[in-house]
């Protein structure tokens, strides 16, 4: 494959970083929130992605007919990278896990209701797959959906709902089919947050962020708001996930830790030797490099499977996404290491190594290893459906 841009993806590129300069903000941009950057919490944000919306390129990868351009998935690379490098909210996962599913499997009046609100980004979502015992693995989820009338009575519980506490709806999966196999008998629900018998209640992560539980009882969806068939959920959600996988892990940022510590390697001292001359520190730095380069080299594979038509990418999401996380965090411990007792800091510490900025990923880095299904499960993807392997080995 070929791993140069076109002239005219780097004139996008070249669109997308001037827009960002005339939009600068310090209540939207904030890099030390690493990969949580990318969420849309607050108004200003909210603000800011309407003004993507408006240049267009919310749904630069979508059908025409729905309001979207047509455009090639590298294009939403290149925007959601630059926006990650600045440490800016990113489109995830209205424009992608919800709005290509209603695309694919929505009725007509779900996409008429949801699609032009995404792309004007009006509404803002929660995912809820996640249960007290089911973390990575979706398809044990219990969250019980019982037939009443016209509609469906939801009743259960949901964990780390990133989004619930500022989102507007509610993309959640529940088990209709209590005595369908593990992997069928879920179906997709869309639920308005505002719900009165929806509780929602804090989780604070390590990385300072807030996540959530979430509580359902007695929840009553029309039938209008299931998405696609009944009992088919798992599919749409597996559909997705390899989206995610992708994603919510920019390579940018990363590479941007990356250069924070070698100019630090550079310019620092140990024992009043200079740490770049160092034959330990320089080998550790030019395997850090040299995984770098492995990380963006394998998104790049699956933007180009992606948009190059046929099944989904499912074992280059997962490859890309179980590669670069343990990277990440591997490069957050190096710098720690390298740091010394200084990288334990916090974050905007002016007098820390990088600014303090090792502590905090050292902490996010953790998370990321998780979200999007974990480690663990990446490798049993990748050995079931790359390798061949049996599911028992």
């Amino acid at each position: 494959m070929d791993f140069e841009f076109t002239p005219e993806q780097l004139e996008f590129v070249k669109d997308v970083e001037q827009f960002l300069d005339d939009n600068y903000d310090p209540e939207v941009f904030d890099v030390t929130r690493e990969n949580m950057a990318q969420i849309v919490d607050t108004p200003p944000r909210r603000k800011f992605m309407a003004k993507l919306g408006e240049k267009g390129w919310l749904g630069i990868t979508w059908p025409e007919q729905y309001g979207g351009k047509d455009g090639d998935g590298v294009y939403e690379y290149l925007l959601n990278e630059a926006l990650a490098a600045r440490g800016g909210p990113q489109i995830g996962k209205g424009v992608g896990i919800i709005g290509k599913t209603i695309i694919s499997h929505g009725s007509e009046k779900l996409k008429a209701e949801f699609l032009p609100k995404i792309l004007k980004n009006e509404v803002e979502f929660a995912v809820g797959y996640s249960e007290p015992n089911a973390g990575s693995d979706a398809a044990s989820m219990q969250l019980k959906a019982t037939r009443d009338g016209d509609g469906w009575r939801l009743n259960g519980q949901k964990t780390w709902t990133t989004s619930a506490h500022f989102a507007d709806w509610y993309w959640v999966g529940a088990r209709t089919d209590p005595d369908a196999p593990k992997h069928s008998g879920i179906t997709l629900f869309l639920v308005p947050m505002d719900h009165p018998n929806i509780t929602i209640k804090p989780i604070w992560t390590m990385g300072d962020e807030r996540t959530n539980e979430v509580y359902l009882d007695d929840v009553f969806v029309h039938d209008d708001y299931v998405v696609g068939e009944l009992n088919r959920g798992f599919q749409y959600i597996s559909e997705a996930l390899d989206l995610e996988r992708f994603t919510l892990f920019t390579y940018s940022p990363i590479a941007q830790r990356l250069g924070l510590l070698t100019e630090y390697i550079k310019n620092a001292t140990r024992d009043g030797e200079p740490m770049k001359d160092d034959s330990v520190v320089r080998s550790k730095v030019a395997q850090l490099h040299t995984e770098a380069e492995v990380a963006r080299v394998l998104g790049l594979k699956f933007v180009a499977a992606s948009t190059s038509g046929g099944a989904p990418p499912t074992s280059q999401a997962s490859e890309y996404k179980l590669f670069t996380t343990e990277y990440s965090r591997r490069l957050a411990n190096a710098s720690m290491d390298l740091a010394g007792s200084g990288g334990q800091l916090r974050v905007h510490t002016e007098e820390a190594p990088m600014a303090g900025r090792s502590e905090s990923t050292y902490r996010y880095t953790v998370i990321d290893t998780i979200g999007g299904g974990s480690s663990e499960i990446q490798k049993n993807i990748l050995a079931r459906r790359k390798l061949g392997l049996p599911k028992n080995f």
